[in-house]
């Protein structure tokens, strides 16, 4: 037999089954009206008017109950609760004090339909109803004590069953949210992931293939190594976007600084670097952020500088807020031509924000994560990225590598 998810309306006929039969079990307290109309020596038109009332109670109250949810305040809800509250004090006045139990059902309906807010007046005006026609009514006091308490409490039952789908309905609307905002980050992930990758080895293809061209005539044999090295550049991209797709690669930073001498020798530009770093105590999302930040500023360099000389510093530094290791990458060249930052360095600071990182320029005092400050020194452009290291250091700059 087909479930039904709590807070799922039926999607099938079996469904529907299922929840009408849940609905139907509790319909057998209404045993009391059924032998009263069988046993109770009524007359033949007043049988079947209470045949007729009491199957219009159940299918008013079948239609109220089968719309149970959020517990909107339609007017639907409001009419059917008057008219099953109008209807049971008619057939408990007219036919006698086993139809009071109609007013268990009508408190009920007002619990599993209307807001906690309305709820909580409702179900004791109910009840204080049923009291009154019980009194009312030959020998409704007896009945009073076994109805009262069922259709006080059953009412507020029904209140936290009807929050309880709410608070389903919700969870799953949040989960349906949150699958769709994962898949959204991973696609802005894998976005930033191919644009550093490919901006980084496309530009130095580009570079190397322009070296080949100026060689070839002249230097076919230095003309040949450089398009080795395209070729070598060119199957490494390939290795690092399947990785990225898959969502593995983590840079490192000693390969990074490798990459960096190879690119800027490259683009003719003289390369200051520190010597390969010792990291084993810092965390691995850091150093990923620094590589990440590394690439992209030599990138930018050989792109869109112009400059003859990058000098890359990777130092420890002891802050008030704790221990960070930074990195700045500076040149002598034109400093770009763009006004503001571009996509490479709007990816950049986030990867930086996400380690707990900042990103900076020359001339612009320390930001925290949450800030994107970019700048020009007096002759070129200097970037600079800080990420938190995990063991203490002393409070004096501390370098990571010297310059090689």
């Amino acid at each position: 037999m087909s479930s039904i998810g709590i807070g799922q309306p039926p999607q099938n006929r079996r469904q529907k089954m299922v929840k009408a039969i849940w609905t139907g079990i509790w319909l057998v307290y209404l045993s009391a009206p059924v032998s009263d109309l069988v046993h109770g020596g009524h007359s033949t038109g007043v049988v079947v008017l209470g045949w007729f009332g009491l199957v219009a109670f159940v299918g008013w109250y079948g239609a109220l109950v089968f719309r149970t949810g959020r517990g909107e305040t339609t007017p639907f809800v409001f009419v059917s609760l008057v008219v099953l509250a109008a209807e049971a004090a008619l057939l408990s006045f007219t036919l006698g004090r086993e139809w009071l139990v109609l007013f268990v059902y009508v408190s009920i309906a007002s619990g599993a339909v209307l807001p906690l807010r309305l709820a909580r007046w409702a179900i004791p005006a109910v009840s204080a109803v049923l009291t009154g026609i019980a009194l009312t009514v030959s020998g409704g006091k007896a009945y009073l004590a076994g109805l009262l308490i069922p259709a006080f409490l059953g009412g507020f039952a029904m209140t936290g069953v009807r929050e309880l789908i709410r608070t389903t309905i919700a969870l799953r609307e949040a989960r349906a949210t949150v699958a769709q905002l994962a898949a959204n980050e991973e696609r802005l992930r894998l976005a930033r992931d191919l644009h550093d990758l490919l901006g980084h080895s496309l530009s130095l293809i580009t570079l190397k293939s322009e070296l080949a061209g100026r060689m070839l005539p002249d230097h076919p044999e230095k003309a040949a190594q450089q398009v080795a090295d395209i070729e070598q550049v060119s199957r490494q991209a390939l290795v690092d976007v399947r990785e990225a797709v898959t969502g593995y690669r983590r840079p490192r930073l000693s390969g990074e600084l490798a990459g960096a001498q190879v690119a800027l020798t490259a683009a003719g530009v003289t390369a200051d670097l520190p010597a390969e770093p010792d990291l084993t105590d810092v965390a691995e999302e850091s150093e990923s952020a620094l590589a990440w930040a590394l690439r992209e500023a030599v990138t930018n360099v050989v792109r869109h500088s112009g400059a003859r000389r990058c000098t890359v510093e990777l130092v420890r530094r002891q802050t008030l807020d704790g221990p960070v290791l930074e990195l700045s990458v500076e040149d002598d060249g034109s400093g770009g031509s763009g006004h503001g930052p571009g996509n490479g360095l709007t990816g950049l600071t986030e990867r930086l924000e996400k380690a707990g990182g900042a990103l900076e320029a020359m001339g612009v005092p320390p930001v925290r994560a949450d800030s994107r400050t970019w700048g020009r020194v007096r002759h070129g452009f200097r970037l600079v990225a800080r990420v938190p290291a995990q063991a203490p250091f002393e409070a004096a700059d501390h370098p990571v590598g010297s310059g090689a």
